[in-house]
């Protein structure tokens, strides 16, 4: 039975899409069978995972107009671990979900209670298939990621320690409670500190007191490491020993009993 992750943040810029590459790179590596499921109408990990992205289906399955064979994608690598990688991904035809949400509102009532079920509805037919899966998010509190939070189990939650990045959290952690009392009691989350100066005393500073209020776990720090890591679709953990970003994720996986 698949355990659902989602990483988000309703902020741009805190390197979601590159906790989402690494997560589900570093399971599939593992050995586990990964879904990634693509929400950010961007499609940045879609790409980095070797997908089309021309046009996503994900509207429609979501709904219930076509079946999850038509939108299940194998992620495209040279490394062996891409067996074990698939991908339902995104593209900017994702703007065109809260029209077809609308229009076929009556349909969705009748199949899942309420929009925001509809993605937990369809999971729940894949979870046999897969060990995790994987949903990468916009940011912004818009349908794509009230959906994921009700149909996961974990919610990573990248962010720089900046006031103005922590400030942003407040109203993520707000819609995170109201998901958690209404429709996903056992729904958990941990902080992810990302893109950290670890030489800047100001962002130790934010972290310590984010830590008093919240589970954070260890940092990632701002390397070149991260940069290559995308551009060259090669995950830090295939990097060599002396890799300050693979260090910086083998302590986040461990703290995380990945």
């Amino acid at each position: 039975m698949a355990k659902v992750i989602t990483v988000a943040n309703n902020k741009g810029g805190v390197g979601k899409t590159m906790q989402a590459y690494q997560l589900s790179t570093y399971l599939a590596h593992k050995g586990n069978k990964v879904l990634v499921i693509d929400l950010d109408s961007q499609a940045n990990l879609s790409v980095t995972l070797g997908a089309d992205v021309r046009r996503t289906l994900i509207p429609e399955w979501l709904i219930g107009d076509v079946d999850s064979e038509d939108v299940i994608v194998p992620a495209e690598g040279k490394q062996d671990f891409y067996n074990n990688l698939f991908v339902i991904p995104s593209s900017r035809h994702m703007a065109n979900l809260a029209k077809l949400l609308i229009l076929s509102e009556a349909e969705v009532r009748k199949n899942a209670g309420r929009k925001e079920r509809l993605l937990k509805l369809r999971i729940e037919a894949l979870k046999e298939k897969f060990d995790y899966i994987v949903i990468d998010t916009p940011p912004m509190l818009g349908d794509e990621l009230i959906m994921a939070l009700v149909a996961s189990d974990r919610i990573f939650i990248p962010t720089q320690a900046q006031d103005y990045s922590i400030d942003g959290l407040e109203e993520l952690m707000d819609t995170f409670e109201i998901i958690k009392e209404s429709e996903n009691p056992s729904l958990d989350f941990s902080i992810i500190p990302s893109m950290v100066n670890a030489r800047r005393k100001i962002e130790q500073t934010r972290l310590d007191e984010l830590a008093q209020s919240f589970n954070v776990t260890p940092s990632i720090r701002n390397l070149v490491d991260m940069q290559e890591s995308i551009s060259l679709r090669k995950p830090v953990f295939l990097m060599g020993k002396k890799s300050k970003g693979k260090k910086d994720y083998n302590k986040l996986w461990n703290s995380l009993g990945l």
